[in-house]
C-alpha cells in the first residue's frame, strides 16, 4: 500500500506558508545539549558487539604510541652516544633500526584504521538499520507532525557524522592519550625539573580548551538543527515544485530559504570559529613551551646538568607533547559534532512505536461488517474533528461519506485503519473491537485506493506486485486485466518489465490510478476504502476506472469519499458529515426527499457538474 495514507484534516507538518510565518521567529539560542554521557554509552553498546576488532585496534594504537615516542628517543641518544663520539658505525645502525620503526609505526597505523573503519561501518549500519525499522513502524500521526525532509536529515546527515568520527576520531583520541601519557611519564625520567616547566603551560591550556569548548557544543548543536531544517525544506520545495510554480512563489521560497540558510551560517561560523581558537592557542602554547626548554635547558646543558640530546629529546617531546593535546581539543569538537547528530538519531529510534494490545488477535477471514459506536476524535485538544459518530454498515455495502471540507471524512478512514486511535467511544469489524486486532492483520484487509496514487520506483510489475510480494506473474497480469491496465502496459516498450521513475513519473495519472487498481486487485481486501479515486481524471480514463472500481468493490464492504454525484448515487448508503457530527443518512433518493444538508449539497454539485459540461 502507499506510504501516503490519508492524512489528517490539521497536520502539524510544517507547510510552506507556515514556515515562512515561523522564520520570523526569534532564534532560541539557549538551547542546551541534552545527556551525551547517556548517548555515548549508547554509542559504545553498538561498538561492543566487535570486542574482537576493538581489541586488534587497542593494541595496534598502543604499538603505534610506543613507536611514536621511541623515535624522537633514539635521535636523542644517537646525538649524545654517536655523533658527541663520533662514532659512525653506531650511527648508522641506529639510523637503520629508526628506518624499521618507522615502517612497523605506518603499518600499524594502517591496521588500526582498517580493522577501525571496519568496526565504525557496521555499527552505522546497525544504527542505520534500527532507525530506519522504526521509521517503518511509527505511527502515521508522527509523520504527519515533521518535516519529511528533517527526518530524512537524520538518517543522512547526522548518521554521517557519527560515521565519520567513529572512523578517525575514537583512534585519534585514544592515541593522543595514551601518546600524552607515554610523554610525561619519559620526561620526567630524563629530567624532572625541565618536566615541570614544560608542564607550566597545561593549566592555560584545559582552561583555554574547557572555555571554548563550552561554547562550541552549543554552536554544534545549531548547526546539526538548522541543517535538517534546511534539508527539510529543500525536501518540501522540490515536492512541491508545481504548486510552488502555480503560485508565483518563487521569490518568497527563495527568500525564505535565504533566511533558513542564513541561521545555518550563523550557527556553522560560531561553531567553527570558536573550535578555531583551539589549535591557534595551541600554537602559541607550543611555541612558549619551546622556547623555555630551549632557554633553561641551555642552561642546564651549560651547567652539565643535563645532555644535549636530552634538550633533543625534550624540543621534540614538547611538540608532541601539544600535539596530542591539540589533537584532543580538535576532535572533541568533531566528537560533540558526531554526538549530538547521534542525539537526533536516538530520539527517533525511542519514539513510541505503534503498539498491539496484549492478547490481540488475528483476523484470519472477514465478512466485512463495520460498526462505529459514540467515536470521538481530535487532532487538536482545544476542537473535536468528529463528536459522538455512530452507524452500522453490513458486509458487501457501499458507503459514500459526503460533506465539506474538514467534517471529517478522512478521519473516520483514518480510525478505521487504526492510523489514529479514538478518544471515545468503540469501532468493530465483524463484531470485533479493532483494539483488539493487530494493525497488520487489521491492514492486510484492507485495501486503499487514493487520489493520488503513489508508486514505487521499479517495475510495473513490481508495483502491482506490492499488493500480495507472493503474486505468480500470471495473477499479476489478471489483476491488471482487472482494473483495465493490461491494454496500456502491453503498448508500453518493455510491458510489464517497464520501468517507472520515482512516484511513476513517466505515465499518466489516469494510468497511474489504474496500476494502483490493479494492486488492490491483486491484494484481495475485504474492506476498501477510496478516497476521491476518480478525481482530475479525464472522462475517457474514468470510465475505465469506474469499471475497474466497480469489479474490485463487488462483495466487498467498501468506503467512497467522492464529490462527484453519479459516484455518490450508486452507494448503498450515504452518510452526511458536517461539523464533525453524522448529520444524516440513508440512500440517495430519501435524503434528497428530506430536503436538509444533502439536498442543499446535490443540487450545488448538479449546478457544478452543468457549469462544466
Amino acid at each position: 500500500m502507499s506510504n501516503q495514507l490519508m492524512k489528517p484534516f490539521r497536520y502539524k507538518r510544517i507547510s510552506l506558508t507556515e514556515s515562512i510565518v515561523n522564520s520570523q521567529k526569534p532564534l532560541n539560542t539557549k538551547a542546551k545539549p541534552k545527556n551525551w554521557k547517556s548517548t555515548l554509552k549508547r554509542i559504545w553498546a553498538y561498538l561492543s558487539v566487535h570486542k574482537k576488532y576493538l581489541l586488534l585496534v587497542i593494541m595496534m594504537v598502543i604499538l603505534s604510541s610506543f613507536f611514536t615516542l621511541l623515535g624522537p628517543f633514539l635521535i636523542g641518544m644517537a646525538i649524545d652516544n654517536y655523533l658527541v663520539t663520533s662514532n659512525i658505525n653506531g650511527l648508522f645502525k641506529l639510523l637503520l633500526f629508526l628506518f624499521f620503526i618507522y615502517i612497523f609505526y605506518s603499518l600499524a597505523v594502517w591496521l588500526q584504521n582498517f580493522w577501525m573503519i571496519g568496526v565504525a561501518q557496521k555499527t552505522v549500519y546497525s544504527m542505520r538499520m534500527q532507525l530506519f525499522n522504526r521509521l517503518q513502524k511509527l505511527p502515521i500521526s508522527y509523520l504527519d507532525k515533521r518535516q519529511h525532509g528533517e527526518i530524512m536529515s537524520r538518517l543522512t546527515n547526522d548518521m554521517e557524522n557519527v560515521s565519520t568520527t567513529l572512523n578517525s576520531s575514537v583512534i585519534q583520541i585514544f592515541s593522543s592519550v595514551l601518546t600524552f601519557i607515554g610523554i610525561i611519564l619519559v620526561m620526567f625520567w630524563l629530567s624532572p625539573m625541565l618536566t615541570i616547566i614544560t608542564l607550566a603551560v597545561v593549566p592555560v591550556m584545559v582552561l583555554g580548551m574547557k572555555w571554548i569548548t563550552r561554547r562550541t557544543g552549543l554552536f554544534f548543536k545549531e548547526q546539526q538543527r538548522h541543517l535538517g531544517d534546511v534539508n527539510g525544506y529543500i525536501e518540501e520545495t522540490i515536492t512541491g515544485q508545481k504548486i510552488v510554480k502555480t503560485f508565483s512563489k518563487e521569490q518568497h521560497v527563495i527568500e525564505h530559504f535565504k533566511e533558513m540558510n542564513e541561521r545555518l551560517k550563523g550557527a556553522s561560523f560560531w561553531a567553527q570559529t570558536y573550535s578555531g581558537f583551539i589549535p591557534k592557542l595551541m600554537n602559541v602554547l607550543n611555541n612558549l613551551s619551546f622556547a623555555l626548554i630551549a632557554g633553561i635547558g641551555g642552561v642546564l646543558a651549560f651547567r652539565g646538568l643535563i645532555t644535549v640530546g636530552v634538550i633533543v629529546i625534550f624540543v621534540e617531546y614538547s611538540r608532541q607533547f601539544t600535539r596530542p593535546l591539540n589533537d584532543l581539543a580538535n576532535q572533541f569538537n568533531t566528537l560533540l559534532s558526531a554526538v549530538a547528530g547521534a542525539e537526533r538519531v536516538f530520539e527517533v529510534i525511542d519514539e513510541e512505536e505503534e503498539q498491539d494490545m496484549k492478547g490481540a488477535i488475528e483476523l484470519d477471514n472477514i465478512r466485512g461488517d463495520v460498526s462505529f459506536k459514540n467515536v470521538s476524535f481530535s487532532y487538536e485538544e482545544k476542537q473535536k474533528t468528529i463528536s459522538h459518530v455512530s452507524f452500522n454498515v453490513t458486509a458487501g455495502e457501499t458507503i459514500a461519506l459526503v460533506g465539506p471540507t474538514g467534517a471529517g471524512k478522512t478521519t473516520i478512514i483514518n480510525l478505521l485503519s487504526r492510523f489514529y486511535e479514538p478518544e471515545v467511544g468503540t469501532i468493530t469489524i465483524d463484531e470485533y473491537d479493532i483494539r483488539n486486532v493487530k494493525r497488520n492483520s487489521l491492514r492486510q484487509h484492507t485495501g486503499f485506493v487514493l487520489q493520488d496514487s503513489y508508486l514505487f520506483q521499479g517495475t510495473i510489475r513490481e508495483n502491482i506486485r506490492y499488493g500480495r510480494l507472493e503474486a505468480s506473474d500470471g495473477e499479476v497480469e489478471e489483476a491488471a486485466r482487472l482494473a483495465n491496465a493490461h491494454s496500456f502496459i502491453r503498448n508500453l516498450p518493455k510491458g510489464y518489465d517497464t520501468i517507472l521513475d520515482q512516484d511513476g513519473s513517466g505515465i499518466s495519472q489516469g494510468q497511474k490510478q489504474l496500476l494502483s487498481i490493479a494492486r488492490v486487485m491483486l491484494a484481495s481486501p475485504s474492506i476498501l476504502i477510496l478516497d476521491e479515486a476518480t478525481s482530475s481524471i479525464d472522462t475517457i480514463t474514468e470510465i475505465k476506472i469506474q469499471e475497474a472500481l466497480q469489479r474490485l468493490m463487488k462483495g466487498r464492504t467498501s468506503f467512497v469519499i467522492a464529490h462527484r454525484l453519479n459516484t455518490i448515487k450508486q452507494a448503498d448508503q450515504i452518510f452526511v458529515l458536517k461539523d464533525g457530527q453524522l448529520s444524516e443518512k440513508g440512500t440517495h433518493n430519501e435524503l434528497l426527499r428530506e430536503k436538509g444538508y444533502y439536498y442543499e449539497m446535490c443540487t450545488q454539485l448538479v449546478n457544478d457538474e452543468a457549469d462544466h459540461m
